[in-house]
């Protein structure tokens, strides 16, 4: 009987411990506890999307099909190995059933080979049809059947505030789709030099990768060709800036470099300087403003037209000229300031165009029917 009374106080130890950890202190229960269930709030199955979501899906769908990976690859010289080969990396997007492809000049510039990558990762060689240094445009073309050419919209009478859609391939990343608005129309210059006029400035997330892609209306319409990001120094990736080239821009020059291989920019064949009001006060001009025609190329448009270049020799600010020619003060109604207006004018134009040229020779406003003539150098 005195050894069993150990033994049961042992025993009466261990189950009052057991006892104590395991359903007193609950660190067992925690973890074993049969029963528990976390509560979740689960989304109902029939969400409806809203009507911005509902376009955003249909811009998509409508045209990622039609929009291209670009990949050119081009021979660079290395200091130690010679001839090397580079890759690069665009986007385009499909304008007709032919094949034809429009994307950035720079994304095809000096390739010696380039590759159209499509939607459905079905991979064609492109021959390049047509380019344009100026205009930051080329035309490549592939060979393949069932194509979904995009709907080219306008791109006259774009709004700040109105919604836009980039679709391409940044960082290689094949059919993404970023959306923003118009955030300004202004000029703009590339890092090559080459002046876009009336380009169109976006929030849209554009990255490399990007250049030669859709920017698109809400309508899934293009209304322009993305080409350049603004970046923080040594950085390259979007800034919440990026450019578009005006798709009416694009659509002037088609037909050339489709059918010519470049763009037949038109001359008026004038060399002018432009005047301010104390210049035209001192030369006694009838206008305050426009471009005094210094000389007129022999044989060019403007001189087949009836223009008339300077007599007379001056200075203008210790710069020999000539004066007493014609002042130009509109072209198709459009004043004319400067050189880069009439530029921009040009711009609208081709060789072998009619153009109506307003001017002042001497007191007397006269309308002259130009017929512009193709530019093969700077005059």
């Amino acid at each position: 009987m005195k050894l069993l009374r150990p033994v049961a106080i042992a025993v009466l130890l261990v189950g009052f411990f057991f006892y104590y950890t395991t359903y007193r202190s609950g660190i067992l229960r925690t973890v074993s506890a049969p029963g528990a269930r976390v509560e979740l709030i689960q989304a109902a199955n029939n969400e409806s999307l809203d009507a911005e979501e509902q376009n955003n899906i249909s811009v998509y769908r409508k045209n990622v099909g039609s929009v291209v990976n670009v990949t050119s690859r081009a021979m660079a010289f290395d200091f130690f190995y010679g001839l090397v080969p580079q890759e690069g990396q665009g986007s385009g997007f499909i304008i007709d059933h032919d094949g034809h492809v429009l994307t950035n000049y720079h994304v095809v510039a000096d390739a010696r080979q380039v590759e159209v990558t499509l939607h459905n990762r079905k991979k064609y060689h492109a021959r390049l049809i047509g380019s344009d240094r100026s205009h930051d445009l080329a035309i490549i073309q592939i060979k393949a059947a069932d194509l979904n050419p995009m709907t080219l919209g306008d791109s006259k009478g774009l709004q700040v505030g109105q919604k836009v859609y980039a679709i391409g391939n940044p960082f290689g990343l094949a059919g993404t789709l970023t959306s923003g608005i118009v955030s300004s129309i202004r000029q703009v210059q590339e890092p090559d030099g080459v002046t876009i006029d009336e380009a169109i400035q976006t929030d849209a997330a554009i990255n490399p990768g990007n250049s030669g892609g859709p920017l698109l209306n809400s309508h899934g319409e293009v209304i322009g060709i993305n080409t350049m990001i603004a970046t923080n120094p040594g950085v390259e990736q979007n800034a919440g800036i990026g450019f578009a080239i005006p798709i009416n821009t694009a659509k002037a020059v088609l037909s050339d470099l489709v059918t010519f291989g470049k763009v037949r920019r038109p001359a008026l064949g004038v060399v002018t300087v432009p005047i301010s009001p104390d210049v035209a006060g001192e030369l006694g001009l009838a206008a305050d403003y426009g471009l005094l025609v210094v000389r007129v190329t022999p044989g060019g448009a403007a001189d087949r037209a009836g223009l008339k270049g300077g007599t007379e020799r001056a200075y203008l600010f210790n710069i020999p000229i000539t004066v007493g020619g014609d002042l130009i003060v509109a072209v198709d109604g459009q004043r004319v300031q400067d050189q880069q207006q009439l530029e921009q004018i040009m711009n609208n134009h081709r060789a072998g165009d009619q153009v109506k040229v307003t001017i002042y020779r001497g007191k007397r406003r006269l309308d002259l029917e130009v017929t512009l003539g193709e530019a093969r150098q700077q005059v």
